[in-house]
């Protein structure tokens, strides 16, 4: 029986920069310059084929960057080529990432056609305001129009981006942004809390930002789980939910360290034993030229860490007695802090699982980075 694989597509174009990203990703490419692109995807995609007859291809993920923008014979051009060169499932999850000024009915219904059946909309917010201080290429509107074009199309699987924490937002807002979506009804919602990266108009300008405070913070957090809990979204992962059934295959994939394969520049892979990843120089991923730029095989420390990141990024966190068989040792042996954060509510147990509450998963970068060295400080006195 083939093993399952996905496949990552990173299409690095978009409108504009909006304010806080720090993604790869070029505004304002020709038609000619992303139709090479597309072109040199196939290549690659067609090299790497020889590696994965053993597997079967069940997810598909456009990412970005914006990947609407692609010349719909350049999108074609790469699904032609998946389905020619590799073992891709009747029911395989396809996904692609718009912004709702990059893609009119016309275009969401050709990208149907195609076989995409998923689809994941950056909307950020309900208020025109906040999308503007973001530096959003489209207003709630725009957005209103693209869903609807979505559905008309034909997609049965929509998820909306939503994000917190940003400039001049309170709660309240937050609150009407959350509960005008959930009564749209996608199938699935992710709510991101904004993080001011280095190198982002964001950073340069963080004086003169006016942010919610981490109290406010916390309890937009809050926010999400009740308020999207009342329209039957269960929250699968820290800033993601679903309707039952509906959650992100592909996703889902990288949090419980199943294979995958990342084309395009920035790009990442996880694939027999190994993590590498792909710089962001676009010349020369056009130019044919090798641009791996890390690559690992996972030690046992880093199999440790990398178990515990994941697993505890999912609401069903991590299964106690497959830790055990795959590590030999009890989780509350290795991570004995796990007893303190039990005790103060960031975690919590039936016996056979352990996982986040909501307060631990707002502060799950400090706690995980703590327990990860509490590994590394075991591991290293064992030996």
């Amino acid at each position: 029986m083939k093993r399952s694989l996905g496949l990552y597509l990173h299409i690095p174009f978009c409108i504009q920069k909006c304010l806080y990203c720090d993604f790869c990703s070029f505004p304002k490419a020709t038609e000619a310059s992303m139709t090479s692109y597309a072109k040199e995807l196939c290549r690659r995609l067609e090299r790497a084929a020889g590696r994965c007859e053993e597997y079967r291809v069940d997810t598909v993920y456009f990412g970005g960057g914006t990947p609407t923008l692609l010349p719909l014979s350049a999108m074609e051009s790469i699904l032609d080529c998946i389905r020619t060169r590799y073992d891709l499932a009747p029911d395989a999850e396809i996904t692609c990432e718009c912004n709702p000024a990059s893609a009119d009915g016309e275009k969401l219904s050709a990208l149907r056609r195609m076989g995409i059946n998923r689809l994941s909309l950056g909307l950020q917010s309900v208020h025109d305001s906040e999308l503007a201080l973001l530096g959003r290429a489209h207003d709630y509107g725009e957005f209103l129009a693209t869903f609807g074009q979505a559905r008309e199309a034909g997609f049965e699987n929509i998820s909306v981006d939503l994000m917190y924490g940003i400039p001049d937002q309170t709660l309240e807002s937050f609150r009407a942004s959350l509960r005008t979506v959930a009564a749209l009804s996608p199938e699935h919602i992710s709510a991101y809390g904004l993080k001011v990266e280095e190198g982002t108009p964001f950073f340069r300008m963080a004086d003169r930002l006016v942010l919610p405070d981490e109290d406010t913070e916390f309890k937009m957090y809050e926010a999400m789980t009740d308020i999207l809990g009342e329209y039957g979204y269960a929250k699968y992962e820290i800033s993601n939910f679903a309707k039952a059934g509906r959650e992100s295959r592909h996703n889902l994939r990288y949090w419980r360290r199943e294979p995958y394969l990342g084309f395009g520049v920035a790009a990442h892979s996880c694939f027999e034993g190994e993590r590498f990843g792909n710089s962001r120089d676009l010349d020369a991923f056009l130019r044919g030229e090798d641009i791996t730029a890390e690559r690992e095989r996972l030690d046992d420390i880093d199999e440790r860490d990398e178990y515990l990141f994941l697993g505890l990024r999912l609401a069903s966190g991590i299964d106690l007695a497959d830790y055990r068989r795959r590590f030999g040792a009890f989780f509350r042996e290795v991570y004995p802090q796990a007893d303190a954060l039990l005790a103060a509510g960031y975690l919590k147990t039936d016996g056979e699982r352990i996982a986040f509450t909501d307060k631990g998963f707002f502060v799950s970068n400090t706690i995980l980075a703590e327990l990860m060295a509490q590994n590394e400080r075991k591991f290293s006195k064992n030996c």
